[in-house]
């Protein structure tokens, strides 16, 4: 038997919802040594930000009492993004992929379901920041086409109370390319 997670068969994104919070909240502490707090989820829910996370079927849901399904679909948080727009572009807060699902494409479907949804919404750029020592992040940003544009000195908490610098990455949203050729 593999130790690596399988993907799940059947993946679909659906809104941030308050009852999701727990799981986005435990996937968050998991993925970074400085998460987002419950309160700043809340916040960009409350503000109208776009907060979208990418499901599965959960594997123990037979487990799950039909009170406790009642209340809530029970599904396994492959990952998530908040955005929020501006007037003619799109600012990237978070994107995360829990970590059993990592290194298996996720990331690059998330951006480019959050594209297509910024080119719906009349949007020309995409922005985000990332922490410069996550090559990672920056590796997957720049193969969906994103551009280094600049550093924001200081702009993370970082371990022993130092700072760290984030880079800035834009995306001109009607030069990308998508899954399904050039969108213009």
């Amino acid at each position: 038997m593999s130790a690596v997670p399988q993907p799940p068969l059947q993946a679909r994104l659906e809104p941030l919802v308050i009852e999701r919070l727990d799981q986005v909240c435990a996937v968050e502490q998991s993925a970074y040594t400085h998460p987002w707090t419950r309160a700043n989820f809340i916040d960009s829910m409350h503000a109208g930000y776009h907060c979208q996370l990418l499901v599965g079927p959960a594997p123990d849901a037979d487990a799950l009492s039909r009170r406790e399904r009642a209340r809530i679909e029970p599904v396994e948080l492959i990952g998530y993004f908040v955005a929020m727009k501006g007037v003619d572009e799109v600012h990237l807060l978070n994107l995360t992929v829990a970590p059993p699902f990592q290194r298996q494409g996720w990331a690059p479907m998330l951006l480019e379901t959050l594209a297509g949804w910024s080119r719906g919404q009349g949007a020309q750029w995409l922005w985000l920041e990332v922490r410069a020592s996550n090559a990672r992040a920056i590796a997957v940003y720049e193969r969906g086409g994103f551009r280094r544009v600049g550093v924001r000195k200081g702009y993370y908490p970082a371990l022993q109370n130092q700072r760290e610098d984030a880079i800035v990455m834009s995306l001109l949203l009607n030069e990308s390319a998508s899954a399904w050729g050039p969108l213009k």
